[in-house]
């Protein structure tokens, strides 16, 4: 099993909704079973973009290979034909799933004006937010809101939009203090899953040029929009076995040269979430990352529950629902900023294309009394590989997310904790 560096936090099994913990399978959970008592007001969305092509070189890639890796059809880190109608799957089922929930009207197009959508400014989250907007309201225009292409947008990217100034020092040492200052003692700490990997670029034929264990590791303050350049094998290796997950959910005949299962794509994808558990979820470098997006989750939710308008809010005072589609360095980064964990389609902590953090802003009774209710969801392997239409009698996975220092036993929050926490958690004078 695959060793983790933050606290196992395991609550995050409990029955979305009920005081009951245990009660039934995440993948069975349906929009009656899941509505607690009260009225469902508000629903954020942060969504990872859907299947995309590789972002790295493929000649420095081939280096480690017998054989070179695949081509794609469309140009490096773009939605691929098959992520777009993932997305537009999961625009639909989120569209099936609040209307039972009375959040969303069953006929017309009224709720474009209760809709905000926005996505950064890379092709492959427009795009996603596009299929979204198709699948959740068809035929009725919504828009997809974005920056211009390249411009580092603050709410997704805010290191690099200049809006937050972390001290990279700081965050060199915090990361550091998690592998014992031994960057390279990453390398037995994850030397079954190398080894795995390695048997698959290895194959039957000639070796390649490079092992990955020949990959030196150190780590350093970054650069640009880097708070810290951690190198190793571990992170040359969680770039391929995402590789190898694209292929898998984007339907390739072959992955991995034909010597990946779903079995083996399982435990090679432990590097993944390893090395996104180290650099992104690292606490100090989560809340300097996501302090923007909270805030404007924070700002949004407000609007609702004061019916006026707040600064810093991402939409309307008007919105029922709010999604923002980014990346998975942003789900990540608000896990480690609150301290989240799930569990969900056999693995832990993943951020897999099209995954989401649903945040539920929920009244409960009396005109004033609120609470806040956090989901995980995502497709399944399987449903990403096969195009499974999603209903809500065949749903995609959904995990209730215990939130610590905040959630009750019944995994809500209410809406004062909630608030102080956010405000905790993005207030430091050192993220900005």
């Amino acid at each position: 099993m695959l060793g983790k560096f933050k606290p196992l936090i395991l609550a995050t099994i409990m029955l979305a909704g009920y005081p009951a913990l245990f009660a039934q399978q995440p993948s069975k959970v349906s929009a009656d079973e899941s509505t607690p008592q009260g009225k469902l007001r508000f629903v954020v969305v942060v969504s990872r973009h859907g299947v995309r092509s590789p972002t790295g070189k493929t000649d420095q890639l081939n280096q480690f290979s017998a054989q070179p890796w695949p081509a794609w059809s469309v140009p490096p880190g773009y939605l691929t034909e098959r992520g777009f109608t993932l997305m537009k799957l999961m625009g639909g089922f989120e569209r099936e799933f609040l209307i039972k929930q009375g959040l969303l009207a069953a006929e017309g197009c009224g709720d474009v004006e209760h809709i905000t959508l926005l996505a950064d400014s890379d092709q492959r989250t427009r795009e996603t937010g596009k299929a979204i907007a198709a699948g959740l309201l068809p035929d009725c225009n919504l828009e997809t809101h974005a920056l211009a292409e390249g411009t580092p947008d603050p709410l997704f990217h805010p290191l690099a939009a200049g809006t937050v100034h972390p001290d990279k020092q700081l965050a060199t040492a915090a990361l550091s203090g998690r592998i014992g200052n031994n960057p390279s003692g990453l390398v037995e700490a994850y030397r079954p899953q190398l080894q795995a990997l390695e048997q698959v670029l290895s194959g039957t034929g000639a070796p390649p040029k490079m092992s990955l264990f020949d990959v030196p590791s150190s780590i350093a303050p970054g650069k640009g929009d880097h708070l810290v350049e951690l190198r190793s094998p571990l992170g040359t290796a969680a770039t391929m076995a995402e590789n190898l997950l694209l292929e898998y959910t984007d339907g390739m005949p072959q992955v991995g040269w034909g010597r990946v299962d779903e079995h083996t794509l399982r435990e090679l994808m432990q590097l993944h979430t390893a090395s996104a558990d180290l650099e992104r979820w690292t606490p100090y470098i989560a809340r300097a990352q996501s302090a923007p997006m909270l805030e404007a989750i924070l700002a949004s939710m407000q609007q609702t529950v004061t019916q006026k308008a707040v600064a810093g809010a991402a939409g309307r005072k008007s919105d029922r629902l709010l999604i923002l589609v980014g990346h998975d360095t942003n789900l990540t980064n608000i896990s480690g900023a609150l301290g989240l964990s799930w569990l969900i389609d056999g693995r832990r902590d993943d951020t897999p294309p099209g995954s989401a953090l649903v945040f539920e802003l929920w009244q409960d009774g009396s005109a004033s009394n609120y609470s806040v209710r956090l989901f995980f969801t995502a497709q399944t392997l399987d449903q990403m590989r096969n195009t499974t239409p999603l209903t809500l009698e065949n749903p995609p996975e959904r995990v209730p997310v215990f939130i610590p220092g905040c959630s009750r036993s019944d995994a809500s929050c209410e809406w004062s904790a909630f608030q102080a926490l956010l405000q905790k958690t993005t207030s430091s004078e050192l993220t900005r």
